[in-house]
């Protein structure tokens, strides 16, 4: 299937791109994080598991056992603090 996903933030600065088209055979958001992690060091240092990532599933708050469907739209971000 195809996602769109979306990267904000350090993590952004990090994979050096803020959204891209991907191919997947992810079922969940858990099982697309894992298939970017492999990409490489970039990805890896970025949504690293012990790294406190959040994530949105077409613009709603969600964990990692959301499912995905073609045409989703996934983003990543680090927790973000104010005052």
């Amino acid at each position: 299937m195809k996602i769109t996903v979306r990267y904000f933030a350090s993590v952004r600065e990090a994979v050096g791109q803020g959204v891209e088209q991907v191919h997947t055979s992810a079922d969940s958001l858990a099982a697309l994080r894992d298939e970017l992690i492999a990409r490489g060091p970039a990805y890896a240092e970025a949504l690293a598991r012990g790294r406190s990532v959040r994530m949105a599933l077409n613009q709603v708050m969600v964990d990692e056992s959301a499912t995905l469907a073609d045409g989703s739209e996934v983003a990543f971000f680090p927790p973000v603090t104010g005052g």
